[in-house]
């Protein structure tokens, strides 16, 4: 049986970083699971012997918001493609996203995706169910045990998703048979401020402009109100990318107990909220070298707004840590500002990122595999997936971080072929990737014997 599509595989002598301890430790996997953990294990038998000592053993990353384009849009990604970069960055379980063409608004046409993922993702898979003003029937009949959740789109962005209407808002978090994630940027604020800076400075932009039209007025408004309407509804509300320090104010510190996220008195905390990596590593500023590269919907905005998220993230008001990655050519970001679309591949390099600002001491291990990992398990209720346990699947990440990362045009796996962070070089490097079991990435190869699971999810 060759190396790479081995059935059991014995890993020595790794520190493991794995609920909220490091330890050196062996784990045997078998047949696609965690089979056992324990320091004495090398008496064990396995298809393939793996010595890791001085590497970092990690759960797999489980990236909740990508938008991988397929089907509509190949000509920027494929699930495929886009995939085989998560797997690379250690990234071994995606959520994507419904606005492809056609969108995500029917059971039929969710199903589509899923069929493709299991033909051509190297990582795990699941896909949210989109909302629209007018699909109410076909969202209520999305199965919570395997579909992460329903996204709705309450500002605009890529696409032509958004729900605007009041009563179909009510309707929706009142009848949601599972977690709802928001995109929250006010609409009439942003357009209303759009036209205000097309009529002012035309074609010649400052070169902030992307924060200046997407404000923090437009985040806080649309998070406030999607967060009364979870309240008043009871609803399982999960905010994605939070861009603003003001948001942050929204949500409040959450505990984890057996799986289940709770506020500090015990109840069921009700609203979640996520960071994505390019809202804590750029700013502004950087508008003035890499331009529309980093325009994205919410925008990147002041330097200030990237501190008060990362503190958020440290004292627990926000959950997850997660990419938003969503590429588009390099003609098509070269367009003039308002024509350039929004949005940045990120999802190679998501975990580097994180592993960087605990070169800096901003971040433990421990947190970062919590936000990145545990956390995002918790949220969704993914089954056996998130953490390092017996019987699990065996999603895992060996990290070297004695060895560095250069990010050049060439060494990206997006069909796009670049990244907001070409120049960059991390202290870190990803060798292995385990995806259910299976050697999916090893120093800079890909083994594609095998695709990844649909991810299931443990709800009523």
């Amino acid at each position: 049986m060759s190396s790479n599509t081995a059935s059991s595989l014995l890993i020595l002598n790794a520190r493991l970083v794995n609920e909220g301890m490091i330890q050196e430790t062996d784990v045997l996997v078998r047949n696609g699971r965690i089979e056992k953990i324990g320091k004495d294990l090398q008496r064990e038998t396995a298809d393939r012997v793996l010595d890791a000592a001085g590497k970092y053993l990690l759960p797999g990353i489980i990236d909740d918001q990508v938008h991988f384009r397929e089907p509509g849009l190949t000509h920027k990604a494929t699930i495929g493609s886009e995939a085989r970069a998560a797997v690379a960055g250690g990234v071994t379980s995606f959520m994507e996203m419904p606005n492809t063409v056609p969108n995500a608004l029917t059971q039929a046409l969710l199903e589509d995706k899923y069929q493709i993922a299991a033909r051509t993702s190297l990582a795990n898979y699941s896909f949210f169910m989109g909302a629209s003003n007018d699909n109410y029937d076909e969202v209520m009949r999305t199965d919570p045990r395997r579909v992460c959740g329903i996204k709705i789109f309450m500002g605009s962005s890529t696409g032509n998703m958004l729900v605007d209407a009041p009563q179909v808002l009510e309707r929706l978090f009142a009848g949601a048979p599972c977690i709802i994630a928001t995109h929250c940027e006010d609409e009439p604020t942003v357009r209303q401020r759009m036209e205000y800076y097309k009529d002012l400075y035309g074609d010649q932009v400052p070169y902030d402009i992307h924060a200046i039209v997407r404000n923090e007025e437009a985040c806080l408004k649309s998070s406030q109100f999607a967060s009364d309407l979870a309240h008043r509804h009871g609803t399982r509300l999960h905010i994605l990318h939070i861009s603003t320090g003001e948001e942050t104010a929204l949500f409040e510190p959450g505990t984890r107990t057996n799986g289940k996220i709770l506020r500090a008195d015990g109840t069921p905390k009700l609203v979640t909220a996520e960071a994505c990596v390019h809202h804590l590593w750029f700013d502004a500023e950087d508008y003035r070298r890499l331009g529309n590269r980093i325009k994205c919907n919410p925008a990147i905005k002041a330097p200030h707004h990237k501190e008060q998220i990362f503190q958020a993230l440290l004292d627990d008001r926000i959950d997850v840590i997660a990419t938003d990655h969503a590429p588009h050519t390099l003609d098509e970001k070269g367009q003039p500002y308002w024509q350039a679309p929004s949005g940045l591949p990120l999802v190679q390099h998501s975990l580097h990122v994180m592993l960087e600002f605990h070169r800096q001491g901003k971040i433990s291990l421990e947190r970062v595999v919590d936000k990145m990992c545990h956390a995002v398990a918790d949220c969704f209720q993914i089954r056996e997936r998130g953490y390092v346990r017996e019987g699990y699947w065996a999603d895992l990440v060996l990290v070297d971080l004695d060895r560095q990362t250069e990010v050049t045009q060439g060494s990206v796996h997006y069909q796009c072929g670049w990244s907001p962070l070409e120049g960059t070089t991390f202290g870190s490097r990803i060798t292995h990737t385990f995806v259910s079991g299976h050697l999916a990435y090893e120093e800079g190869v890909f083994h594609e014997a095998k695709q990844g699971e649909r991810m299931e999810f443990e709800r009523q």
